[in-house]
């Protein structure tokens, strides 16, 4: 029986690119002036506007209000928030200010199926321009937000970049000031100075107002933006806006970084220069070349990373703009303990060697390649791209002044430009890439193990070596022409079933597999898949679960695809071609994400998967190790990390599967052990199911599932083969009483974070319906408890509730336990309290539901992220997935999907104040204050302060006597009195 479809082509598109046409170059030939594609133009009060259609998402709309200046103290008032959340707005990053040193961007993400609610969403904005209301208590209130934003700034990465800014910036006034502001201007600033800044700076000729979405047409939303901005009026003139130069430099600044919570040692080089414009052909093309320029040099720093005892763990180069109108190339790396001399002397070497002999051809074929599948993908899908992405291309024209030209333009400018691209225009980028170049050197380490006097001595020695010749020529290797050498007998389809209300088509093939497909049209360059199998590491026994959980590290390392991945990621030049593994507890699974045109190239990846041995070699082992052991080191100085293993003790019962890895343990790693249980993993296609989903052509994409799916062999004897009911489960167990618990962590400057954990146990007779019900507390949680916590007290920034069920094996048999947490960061001194008030909030919640309004909140939320994820291959790839993963499918993935899709309409429908107060009461412990975890991060103390914490800590929690706990305190004060004059006495 012919299982396959007729030919047909549904690569119009692709071909369109191919044939796509070149167009005549005139160097000086003016990008343009005007954006493309954008309804465009100024109010009479001097405000900008852009407006555009754009059906990707549908229903949806990208606003943002830009402002020339940068620096300011972000503002939100809560019935701001309140109002998008009603209309199924989340608040977080897609409803905030962005702020950088120059500029302040105001983003909204929000529907507009209602006529309303476009109106409504401007006249937001508009209230940011000129109106924003800054009472004393709101200002208060908000300023905590901003302090705890702007301690969580203040950890080993925030303390390294600002470092680094201001060594890159001194001279300058930016060195002075960083966007988020001072501490004591948070802390201080008046409402009356606030107010002032917006009146003096937020003039309406230094904004615009830029809306991208599912419009009807363009002229009625700029009707809208004159309704709520037109009358507005600004001072007659606008200010000037200052701007701070940055001084060059020709001799280079040196830093030795010492941060004792750095994730490890690492190399800074950066070279400052100005931006140049971008108004011309030739600018583009300069633009072109120099990111040739980045990818080449990257691709080398990659390889120099795989080799025997490499000098850095990773290296990598890019520009990025600073402040208007300087940029900088930045190459930052990361090396073990003690190594940043070496990798320092290896990025500068093989700059210079750019400099002195050049890329290859070959070299600069495979970036343009790269290059050009990028504006091949970009080109493709130019009518599904996000309203976010066009709405952001605008900004950049207000703000940076850079063209927008559309990618129609932009795709012919590119095809013709690169093949025209030489190795010699990339080279010449190397010659900026000098220490004479306002260049600053930086190393950072948890230990200091160099010094300025290596640095020097190292550019020193580098540049003398250059100017004598003395550096070699770049080594290539060879590169194999085929990933598939010998292309394997296709295999066959055995059993067919078409699933209509998913839109699916499944297939049993000859080895065993079962392959999923649904054609999409939301992305036409993707197509994504995911294969599954039962069995993983709870299958191991605790002596061998260290080996076999480091076997994808290991393997990776050495290439799993039947090639080293430096050499694998030349073979993959021009492609769209990504394949990835992952062995987790109860699963194994592979994930790929492609072009259609390159959906061979992904499948060959997953058949050499299939097919490859890894035998480790001492080399690959050592590197592993090396970098295994830099990390577990890493995690040991992160005060994060003490914290998170804490949690998780207490929280899973110091079960082996989730207790943090030791230097240890990594000493007892069996390398082929580990390597053998890896290849096991990926060997039996029958085990496997696999889903596909987005742009696919049957007739093209079946025959290649065939070949490398169903060409996979199928050993003669079952290979980890497992039933998902008779699974071992991992061990772990909840606390049954209250635990209240600090971790006292040392810490450069004091951060505190919080977690609040409840366990949690779903009913198996219920279980598709609890797991919603789950879903809609954990939102209702995060709404409330940011709400009283930030809006009410206006002591955190925001809070989180994450679900975890993921310990339980896929039974499809007995009940699900799991945990809720809730976290949030605060001032260290007010944690304890905070924990009291959340747990004080969900009580409430417990005993007295929530209201009309936060019940439609959620489910508008809830609707709004289900609308946009209907229109996504990854939203529907993981619905399938989890339609065979769930415990009511039984062979038949269409009624599955539909007792699934009943259960989420069925909640929906049954949800209202008294069924969620009566779920909080079901699914968490009820009383919440009689079973729960609270454990707060602190900063450690002064060893007398830890004393007289505990005792007060324990006089609270557990209502001893005062004056017992007062008699105990007192004498231990007097012992570690006397412990100190003993001390001193010797």
């Amino acid at each position: 029986m012919d299982f396959l479809p007729p030919e047909s082509s549904q690569l119009l598109k692709k071909h369109g690119f191919r044939s796509l046409k070149l167009v005549s170059l005139d160097m000086d030939q003016i990008l343009g002036e005007q954006p493309y594609g954008v309804h465009y133009g100024k109010l009479d009060n001097g405000l900008s506007y852009y407006v555009r259609s754009n059906s990707k998402p549908r229903m949806r709309a990208a606003l943002a209000l830009a402002v020339k200046v940068g620096a300011t103290e972000k503002y939100t008032n809560h019935d701001i928030v309140k109002f998008l959340e009603s209309i199924g707005a989340e608040f977080g990053a897609c409803q905030n200010a962005v702020t950088s040193a120059d500029d302040t961007v105001y983003e909204l993400f929000v529907p507009v199926d209602k006529p309303e609610l476009l109106s409504q969403a401007i006249s937001i904005l508009a209230e940011f321009s000129t109106e924003v209301r800054v009472s004393k208590d709101d200002l208060q209130k908000e300023r905590g937000a901003v302090m705890e934003e702007y301690r969580g700034s203040r950890n080993a990465t925030g303390r390294m970049q600002d470092a680094n800014w201001i060594l890159m910036m001194e001279g300058s006034k930016y060195a002075e000031r960083l966007p988020i502001g001072l501490e004591k201007v948070i802390r201080n600033v008046s409402a009356e100075t606030v107010k002032q800044f917006y009146k003096k700076w937020y003039h309406l000729s230094n904004m615009a107002v830029i809306a991208v979405g599912d419009f009807s047409d363009t002229e009625s939303v700029v009707e809208l933006i004159k309704t709520h901005f037109g009358h507005k009026v600004s001072a007659p003139e606008p200010p000037v806006i200052p701007t701070f130069s940055v001084p060059s430099h020709n001799e280079p600044r040196f830093s030795c970084f010492v941060e004792s919570e750095a994730a490890g040692s690492a190399v800074m080089i950066s070279y400052k220069l100005q931006v140049g414009e971008l108004k011309t052909v030739r600018d583009y093309k300069d633009l072109l070349a120099e990111s040739m320029f980045l990818h080449a040099l990257n691709q080398r720093f990659f390889k120099i990373s795989r080799r025997k005892d490499p000098p850095h763990f990773s290296c990598s180069a890019a520009a990025e703009i600073l402040v208007d109108p300087l940029k900088a190339y930045i190459m930052t790396s990361s090396c073990k303990k003690g190594g940043t001399i070496e990798a320092l002397k290896s990025m500068l070497i093989e700059v210079a060697r750019v400099r002195i002999h050049g890329f290859s051809e070959r070299e600069v074929s495979i970036v343009r390649s790269q290059l050009m599948s990028e504006i091949e993908s970009a080109y493709l899908e130019r009518d599904q791209m996000q309203s976010s992405s066009l709405r952001d291309e605008y900004l950049q024209h207000f703000l940076r002044n850079e063209p927008v030209i559309g990618i129609e333009y932009e795709a012919q400018l590119q095809k013709t430009i690169l093949p025209h691209i030489l190795a010699s225009d990339l080279s010449k980028y190397a010659e900026k890439l000098q220490t004479s170049c306002s260049c600053v050197i930086k190393t950072i380490e948890p230990r200091a193990s160099a010094v300025v006097d290596d640095l020097k001595d190292v550019v020193s020695k580098i540049n003398a070596a250059e100017k004598e010749g003395k550096i070699a020529p770049w080594d290539e290797e060879q590169i194999p022409e085929e990933i598939v050498c010998t292309k394997p007998n296709p295999g066959e389809i055995v059993q067919q079933c078409e699933y209509p209300n998913i839109g699916a088509t499944e297939l049993i093939l000859s080895n065993g597999m079962r392959v999923c497909y649904k054609c999409t049209d939301f992305l036409d360059d993707q197509v994504m898949f995911t294969g599954f199998s039962y069995g993983g590491l709870s299958e191991l026994p605790e002596t061998n679960y260290f080996s076999c959980s480091m076997g994808p590290t290991i393997a990776g390392e050495i290439g799993v695809y039947g090639y080293r991945p430096s050499m694998l990621m030349d073979m993959l030049a021009g492609k769209r071609a990504e394949v990835g593994n992952k062995i987790g507890a109860y699963m194994r699974t592979f994930s790929g994400d492609c072009s259609p045109s390159d959906m061979e190239t992904a499948l060959q990846l997953v058949y050499q998967l299939f097919t490859t041995n890894v035998t480790p070699g001492d080399e690959d082992v050592k590197i592993v190790m090396q970098m295994a052991e830099e990390a577990v080191h890493a995690q040991e100085r992160d005060p994060y990390t003490a914290f998170a293993n804490r949690v998780k003790e207490l929280n899973y019962g110091n079960s082996y599967f989730f207790r943090p890895v030791k230097i240890k343990d990594l000493r007892k790693v069996d390398p082929l052990k580990a390597c053998e249980y890896f290849n096991n993993c990926f060997k039996d296609p029958s085990t496997f199911t696999v889903v596909i989903v987005g742009n696919i052509d049957p007739s093209t994409a079946l025959p290649l599932i065939l070949q490398y799916l169903g060409g996979i062999p199928k050993p003669p004897e079952p290979v980890l083969h497992f039933n998902r009911d008779d699974l071992r489960g991992l061990p772990f167990t909840f606390p049954r009483t209250i635990i209240r618990e600090a971790v006292y962590s040392p810490m450069v400057e004091a951060q505190c974070l919080v977690q609040i954990c409840f366990p949690v146990e779903l009913k198996n007779g219920t279980m598709v319906e609890e797991i919603h019900f789950v879903g809609f507390l954990s939102r209702l949680l995060e709404t409330k408890i940011t709400q009283v916590l930030r809006f009410k007290h206006g002591q955190i920034y925001a809070a989180g509730v994450s679900v975890f069920l993921g310990g339980n094996k896929p039974s499809r048999t007995g009940d699900v336990r799991g945990d809720i947490s809730i976290n949030f960061s605060c001032d260290p001194e007010i944690s304890s309290n905070l924990v009291d008030l959340a747990l004080d909030e969900i009580l409430r919640l417990q005993e007295e539901g929530p209201s009309d309004q936060d019940v439609s909140t959620v489910l508008e939320i809830e609707q709004r992220a289900h609308e946009n994820g209907l229109q996504e291959n990854y939203y529907w790839l993981d619905r399938i997935l989890r339609s065979y993963q769930s415990r009511v499918y039984s062979g038949d993935l269409g009624s599955t999907f539909e007792i699934q899709d009943e259960g989420r309409s069925k909640v929906r429908k049954a949800l209202t104040p008294s069924t969620a107060q009566l779920a909080l009461q079901r699914i968490i412990p009820f009383p919440c204050k009689k079973q729960y975890t609270a454990v707060i991060l602190m900063p450690q103390k002064s060893r007398l302060r830890q004393i007289t914490s505990f005792f007060q800590s324990q006089q609270i929690t557990r209502g001893r006597d005062a004056k017992i706990l007062a008699g105990l305190a007192g004498l231990t004060l007097l012992a570690f009195s006397l412990w100190r004059c003993i001390r001193t006495q010797k």
